[in-house]
């Protein structure tokens, strides 16, 4: 518990709104319930130097070294921040563009430090001085032909304005051509950068083009090596050499069960289905069985050093990167229709409001009845019959048990955001030529609750046996994002609790549903959110109201979920011993570990997959200059606002001289623009037509529009135009 309240107490006090409190006040911030571990908590964090407590006995960070090191943030206008791997009063660190000195988004790096002038007390500039561990070397971008040299102009200008290259024949590139580059020499304050090119991509725009331009700048896994792929093929050669899944082997058969999956209609890697009966009581359980890939993919062997180091499947458009050979993760893993396959089994029993009464796990050998795809699952559900009567009593029977889980999760405080996700439409070559809401249907939420209840129970089930293990944790937001969340909501004219919890916010969220603020609000919780984590550390996931969960549902996609798969065999085979010292397994450090570099490689997965949507969307934009789009404001500065186009999930942006003829007045603390003379207001939410302007592939860049102006002079009143009319500023006049 030290750890949980240590990392709770620096993300507290590290928040830009915090004042200085007391321990007791503290500790009421984090909801402490154990004052003896709080205070043990503070102890070691002001050991650690990590924090201060005054003489006052308020608690604060400790003040801002001469220098610091940590993560290098950059921005689209070539400042940047350091984010110090220690929290100190002051916060991030601002680096001016002439004092970068090469960093590049996510360096490691030293920064000299000194007090900002005319920012406030704890505000600090700094210089990089120092690149410790460069976060990538490998870029792709558009090479060109200079006055005396050879360029390379980068996708997003990360590095200035481009990086010199020499030996342009070696590869046979020509000027125009997409190059993945490897910089040499980073950019210094006097010289730009250097290096040299690695491959050449092909024409920008095409799809293979795109694809391998984000494969090679997010260095994502390429094929597997030999020595795994052969570990694979023999694996698959002795299943299928000993008879397949043998029940003898130590598994219950339940191959003449009713068991069904539902997937998406292009999945090819199915690692989850379904089973529902009832027990001597009437009871419902719920069978959820997972793909064993624990069974196959060994500790330390070729095959699982290499899915440790990708750390999950990359789903792009058009392509996946697997974690595991496809001779496993689409074949003897995969828990195909009418093949018989190893799974980890877990029943969930319930009583009639839904709630858990009992929860058992087995080894088991199934044979997948039928295999559906969502929108069947969906067809189903609204009538459709021409299936075989055992799925459709299946469906039946799934559709109810979800409901009520929903319902009793919904009780608990589960929060669901609806932040809707868009499914490109690709032609045979790979060219975006539409995009569409992706499925939300309802078969969608069946699978999602019965995956959320299956993890639960092996993290209860974990948790009881008090055995490290990873866990998917999501800490809840702390008392300043609930506040900032309220101040956000009023915006829209929506009162809110003054204390806002769980509940509130379901209220909020289920309030805007459907509105032109839906998008916005979503999306403003989302961002006061904490990213959910995997880590060992006990802590629930706020989201989900569960105060114990971990991933075991996807192994043949995710590695943190074979480690619990792998745990769980140990407690099926009786070597898991409760509260005891199991020296086979992990322990808490070697998973926190493990845990940051699963985030790092799911972050990444997550990044390349936005970055290759984004170019292949604006892509196709770009062949329709003037083309009309229908938008909500999701952005508002001072120099204009920002428009997200709901059908394809990207957002442009809008110059204020562009909205029509006015003068606008920017208010933050309602984040509109106001009209002098109209009084007219666009905030967040404002649903509008824009058409597109122009559109820079390279630099990720989207200009809008109005189709028409938002403000007309007609609109003013009368007597605004009487006071503009005798050289007034439109305000009424101050009462003396």
């Amino acid at each position: 518990m030290d750890k949980v309240y240590k990392a709770e107490i620096i993300r507290v006090i590290s928040n830009s709104k915090y004042v200085p409190v007391n321990k007791a006040e503290l500790a009421g911030y984090i909801k402490a319930e154990d004052e003896a571990e709080f205070d043990s908590a503070v102890n070691q964090l002001v050991e650690e130097g990590r924090l201060v407590v005054t003489g006052k006995g308020l608690v604060k960070l400790p003040t801002m070294p001469s220098k610091v090191t940590g993560r290098y943030r950059s921005n689209r206008r070539r400042f940047g921040f350091v984010i110090p791997d220690i929290k100190y009063r002051g916060g991030d660190v601002y680096i001016p563009e002439e004092f970068v000195n090469g960093a590049v988004d996510g360096d490691t790096v030293v920064a000299r430090v000194k007090k900002s002038r005319g920012h406030g007390p704890d505000s600090y500039d700094g210089r990089v001085i120092e690149v410790k561990k460069r976060a990538r070397e490998r870029f792709v971008g558009v090479l060109k032909k200079k006055k005396s040299f050879w360029a390379v102009m980068l996708d997003g200008n990360p590095l200035g304005d481009y990086v010199i290259v020499d030996d342009v024949g070696a590869k046979g590139a020509k000027e125009g051509d997409k190059v993945l580059v490897s910089v040499m020499e980073f950019p210094t304050e006097t010289a730009p950068a250097r290096g040299v090119i690695l491959e050449v991509l092909g024409k920008p725009g095409l799809y293979d083009t795109e694809l391998a331009a984000v494969i090679g700048q997010y260095e994502l896994p390429g094929d597997f090596p030999e020595q795994c792929i052969n570990e694979a093929e023999d694996i698959s050669q002795r299943y299928f050499k000993q008879g397949e899944a043998d029940p003898a082997d130590g598994a219950e058969d339940i191959s003449n069960k009713i068991i069904i999956t539902i997937d998406p209609h292009d999945a090819r890697d199915f690692d989850d289905a379904i089973s529902l009966e009832q027990d001597d009581k009437g009871r419902k359980v719920l069978g959820v069985h997972i793909a064993d890939v624990s069974r196959f993919v060994t500790p330390d062997s070729q095959l699982d050093v290499e899915a440790k180091e990708r750390g999950n499947s990359v789903y792009l458009p058009g392509k996946v990167i697997p974690m595991l050979p496809e001779v496993l993760s689409n074949g003897i893993c995969s828990l195909q229709p009418k093949q018989p396959r190893f799974v980890k089994s877990a029943y969930i029993t319930y009583d009639g409001d839904g709630n858990v009464v009992d929860a058992r796990f087995a080894n088991s050998v199934i044979n997948s009845f039928y295999r559906l795809t969502y929108k069947e699952a969906n067809e189903i559900l609204q009538g459709r019959s021409d299936f075989p009567k055992e799925v459709l009593e299946l469906m039946k029977e799934m559709n109810s048990l979800a409901r009520i889980i929903e319902k009793r999760r919904r009780r608990q405080g589960m929060l669901h955001l609806d932040l809707p996700e868009t499914e490109l439409i690709m032609d045979d070559n790979g060219k975006v030529v539409d995009a569409e809401p992706a499925d939300d249907s309802y078969p969608h939420t069946i699978i999602e609750m019965f995956m959320v209840e299956a993890n639960e129970a092996v993290a209860r089930l974990m948790h009881q046996l008090n055995v490290p293990a990873i866990r998917r944790i999501h800490p809840a937001p702390d008392v300043f994002g609930m506040r900032d969340i309220s101040s956000f909501t009023r915006v829209f004219g929506i009162k809110v609790p003054k204390k806002l919890d769980r509940f509130a916010l379901q209220a909020l969220l289920s309030k805007v549903k459907g509105t032109n603020s839906e998008y916005a609000i979503n999306n403003f919780v989302l961002r006061n959110f904490t990213r959910a984590e995997y880590s060992p550390l006990k802590v629930g996931h706020y989201a989900l109201a569960s105060e114990h969960y971990t991933h075991f549902t996807s192994p043949i996609r995710r590695y943190a979920d074979l480690t619990i798969h792998r745990l769980l065999q140990e407690y099926l085979e009786g070597r898991l011993k409760k509260g005891g010292k199991n020296t086979d397994i992990p322990n808490e450090d070697d998973l926190i570990a493990l845990g940051e570099h699963l985030g790092e490689t799911e972050n990444n997965a997550e990044s390349a997959e936005r970055d290759l949507i984004k170019t292949l969307i604006l892509t196709m934009l770009s062949e329709r200059i003037g083309s009309v789009l229908k938008c909500v404001v999701s952005g508002v500065t001072r120099s204009g606002i920002f428009a997200r186009c709901m059908k394809y999930g990207i957002e442009g942006f809008i110059k204020v001289e562009l909205l029509g003829n006015e003068q606008w007045h920017y208010e933050q603390s309602i984040q509109s623009l106001i009209g002098k003379f109209t009084g007219k207001h666009i905030s967040l939410g404002t649903a509008l037509k824009a058409k597109v302007v122009s559109v820079n592939v390279p630099g990720k860049q989207l200009d809008l529009a109005p189709v028409e102006p938002l403000v007309n002079r007609k609109s003013m009143t009368k007597s605004v135009r009487k006071a503009k009319g005798k050289g007034g500023s439109g305000k009424k006049r101050r009462r003396r």
